[in-house]
């Protein structure tokens, strides 16, 4: 049997403009490998595309996710590790919103909700969209006002609606978290009442969590959203008072160039 040529058994000196001499192995006929340097560099550079294509992906499906939740861009990015928690109160509900995202698999096979109360400005919406970022994105989940929500069932009443009222309130019903802010800023009419009820009684039915945001104590909620409505939230949701005074207010008085100095201050 005839034997191979040295060169093509053990390759050949070849030469790379940018990395030097190399030895080049026999691949098939004529052909021969390249430098390995630059071919290294080649799949580094097809590695890293390939990572910032995977990124821009997951960016664009998190918009996505976002947009679906209809967080409010001002509480998007806002998560618990900024949650300004000072005083043990604060800690308390901090821990209470984490505790609840951690767990929020078992929760939602419950139907385990909460009730954020307090003052506005306490940071009840900025847990509330903690929650709702946290959970992505194995649930995506929906925020709300509790205007927005009658608002837009009544909207399924015209002629021209492109949706129906039942096609809302399936909606409202099966979507895995739903946040309701501003609840109490509603008028309260037997109207309004029905159909916050229409869409609490049925995620009571089918077990699925709420997370209601208000200003009201538990009696001020119970007027807003009717005896019914608010039996079926104390018997799924855990209550966490916000009892500080507004992050807002504050930011507002310090960020002020009328501000008079505090009495006992330098002028």
């Amino acid at each position: 049997m005839d034997r191979l040529p040295d060169a093509v058994t053990n390759g050949r000196l070849a030469a790379c403009p940018s990395h030097g001499p190399y030895r080049s192995r026999h691949l098939l006929g004529s052909i021969w490998s390249k430098c390995p340097v630059c071919a290294e560099e080649r799949d580094a550079a097809e590695r890293e595309a390939e990572a910032r294509r995977r990124a821009e992906v997951e960016r664009q499906r998190l918009a996505e996710m976002l947009e679906t939740a209809a967080i409010p861009r001002r509480f998007q990015g806002r998560g618990f590790d900024n949650f300004h928690a000072e005083t043990p109160a604060q800690r308390r509900a901090l821990e209470a919103a984490r505790d609840y995202a951690r767990q929020f698999g078992e929760h939602l096979r419950g139907g385990k909700g909460l009730v954020f109360a307090g003052l506005p400005g306490t940071g009840k919406s900025h847990l509330a969209g903690a929650i709702l970022q946290a959970i992505l994105p194995a649930h995506v989940g929906l925020y709300t006002t509790c205007m927005g929500l009658i608002r837009a069932i009544r909207a399924t009443w015209r002629r021209d609606a492109e949706r129906s009222e039942a096609e809302l309130l399936r909606e409202f019903g099966r979507v895995p978290l739903l946040v309701i802010d501003e609840v109490g800023v509603q008028y309260g009419t037997d109207g309004e009442q029905t159909i916050l009820f229409d869409v609490l009684d049925r995620r009571y039915r089918d077990a699925m969590p709420t997370l209601l945001l208000t200003n009201q104590d538990r009696e001020g909620l119970k007027q807003c959203i009717g005896a019914r409505a608010y039996d079926r939230v104390r018997e799924t949701a855990s209550w966490v008072t916000f009892n500080w005074p507004s992050h807002r207010l504050a930011a507002r008085q310090a960020a002020s160039p009328f501000n008079p100095p505090q009495e006992g201050s330098s002028p």
